[in-house]
C-alpha cells in the first residue's frame, strides 16, 4: 500500500515539473513575441509620441497645482466669496463698456465672428 502512495506522489511531482516547463515554455514564447514586435517598431517616431506624453504629463501636473491652489482659497471662508463678488463686477463693466450700445453690441459682434472665421474657418 505505501508503494501506491510513492508512487502516487512521484506523479503529482512530475507534474508540477511538466506544468513548470510549459509555464517556462509559455514565457518564453511571450516574450520572444513582444522581442519580436518591439523588433517591428519604426523607433524614428518615437519623438512623436515622446512629446505627447510629456505634453500629457504636464497638463496633468499642471491640473494638480491648479487644484491645490482653488482648495488653498476655498479654506479661507470669506475669500471664495469674494472673487465671486469681483467676477460679478468685471462681467458688469465689461457688459456696460461693450453692450450698452448698439454700435458696441455690433463690434463686438464682428469681432466674435472674426475670431470663428479665425479658428474654425
Amino acid at each position: 500500500m505505501s508503494d501506491n502512495t510513492s508512487e502516487s506522489n512521484q506523479d503529482s511531482g512530475s507534474n508540477t515539473t511538466t506544468e513548470n516547463k510549459s509555464f517556462s515554455e509559455k514565457y518564453s514564447d511571450v516574450m520572444g513575441k513582444v522581442n519580436e514586435t518591439l523588433g517591428n517598431v519604426d523607433w524614428t517616431q518615437m519623438g512623436k509620441y515622446g512629446k505627447a506624453a510629456g505634453i500629457v504629463a504636464v497638463v496633468v501636473i499642471a491640473q494638480i497645482i491648479i487644484k491645490i491652489i482653488i482648495d488653498t482659497i476655498n479654506f479661507f471662508p470669506i475669500l471664495p466669496g469674494l472673487l465671486e463678488l469681483l467676477g460679478v463686477i468685471v462681467v458688469g463693466q465689461w457688459s456696460w463698456q461693450n453692450l450698452r450700445t448698439s454700435e458696441n453690441r455690433e463690434a463686438v459682434i464682428n469681432k466674435v465672428q472674426n475670431l470663428k472665421k479665425t479658428y474654425l474657418g
